[in-house]
């Protein structure tokens, strides 16, 4: 068996751990979060590229968030839901396709600096074949390796910590001026839409920052293994599902567009 994994270059991915009698409605579950994500980021897409009022500058900005989150949950959803229906002896996938998917996890993840962190993987000889994570990912191609993987820890810590305190600091001072505006300002509305439209962005960013964090972290930490899956999985569902409604529908153009459509197919039907 090992010796036939290491010739064709085939590994076995963990996957979820799931008993027999859940796998159908874990199935059902992360099946109907998927579904949800991917129409309503992709419904947002159309709105935004078919209605003339809304093509401008900002609108284009907001884009590109749907087309990240769609490719963030598609690189890992598909295949995760083949797998829970399957035997946790016969979740193969080729390394060729491992590396593809690791290279896409990173892109919305990270989204820079992916291409150096999966080379110093890829650049190691394996002697293991299993993937312990439901995906792949840049930590679980080096842990495929016997060799000394010093170099990919010390990269990975040290780059998470530079880009989680970048975004942090970011998020930080955009905030602060934006109470400071709103301690200033004496419209009322424009401060209650403020704090209404940062809050939820704060909700999604802090759930997407901490699972983000923790899946990264946990994998050199063994122990905390099954919290890193679910924090991973998290990281890739939670954050899709919710931004088409956080930027989408707090977006009063968007959300009158939306209104509008809507009343419209009712007055049809």
């Amino acid at each position: 068996m090992d010796n036939l994994t290491f010739r064709h270059g085939i590994l076995l991915v963990e996957g979820l751990k799931v008993t027999p009698q859940s796998s159908q409605p874990v199935f059902i579950v992360l099946l109907l979060a998927y579904v949800f994500a991917v129409v309503s980021n992709i419904g947002l897409i159309v709105l935004i590229s078919t209605e003339k009022n809304l093509h401008d500058p900002m609108h284009f900005l907001f884009c590109n968030l749907p087309v990240n989150d769609i490719i963030g949950t598609t690189v890992i959803m598909p295949r995760l839901l083949q797998d829970i229906l399957k035997e946790a002896s016969e979740r193969y996938i080729s390394y060729v396709e491992c590396v593809i998917q690791a290279y896409f996890v990173h892109v919305f993840t990270s989204a820079c600096h992916y291409v150096l962190m999966i080379g110093l993987s890829v650049r190691l000889s394996h002697c293991r074949y299993k993937i312990e994570n439901p995906f792949c990912d840049n930590a679980s191609l080096f842990k495929l390796s016997c060799e000394n993987v010093i170099i990919n820890n010390i990269f990975g810590i040290i780059y998470t910590v530079i880009a989680l305190s970048l975004s942090a600091v970011s998020i930080f001072i955009t905030y602060v001026k934006i109470v400071a505006v709103c301690i200033t300002s004496k419209n009322k509305a424009l401060n209650s839409k403020a704090i209404k439209t940062c809050s939820t962005h704060l909700a999604v960013y802090l759930i997407m920052f901490i699972s983000g964090a923790v899946f990264i972290f946990l994998h050199r930490f063994p122990e905390y293994a099954d919290s890193r899956k679910l924090a991973s999985i998290m990281f890739h569902i939670v954050p899709p599902g919710l931004n088409p409604l956080v930027y989408g529908l707090q977006t009063k153009e968007i959300r009158q567009k939306i209104v509008k459509l809507w009343c419209r197919k009712n007055r049809i039907l």
